[in-house]
């Protein structure tokens, strides 16, 4: 199950771990076509990578704080620490190798 991510809990949520982040809004297209797709790769990779998703429009802050200009825009973090931004809809393959690269 993925994570949603607010303001308030971002730090938290992302302190442990493998946490790759999707940046989204409602209207968004793209976004839209990645969410099922991440929340399939959720359930395949659990207790390896934690996915969660933040709403730009509902948390602007933190959505700021990464310079997120363009969605769907994924931050991949380790221990809190962010490492690779992803940009744009990937297919499910390539983000399940991509993430499979990370977990050595």
């Amino acid at each position: 199950m993925t994570v949603q991510l607010t303001d308030s809990n971002f730090k938290e949520e992302i302190s442990k771990g493998l946490v790759f982040v999707d940046f989204w809004a409602e209207w968004c297209g793209p976004c839209r076509m990645l969410s099922p797709v991440l929340d399939e790769l959720s359930e395949e990779l659990e207790g390896k990578v934690t996915i969660a998703k933040l709403n730009i429009e509902e948390n602007r802050n933190t959505a700021s704080e990464f310079g997120i200009m363009s969605i769907p825009t994924m931050i991949l973090f380790q221990d809190g620490k962010p490492l690779e931004k992803v940009m744009g809809f990937q297919p499910k393959e390539n983000l399940k190798q991509y993430l499979e690269s990370k977990l050595v």
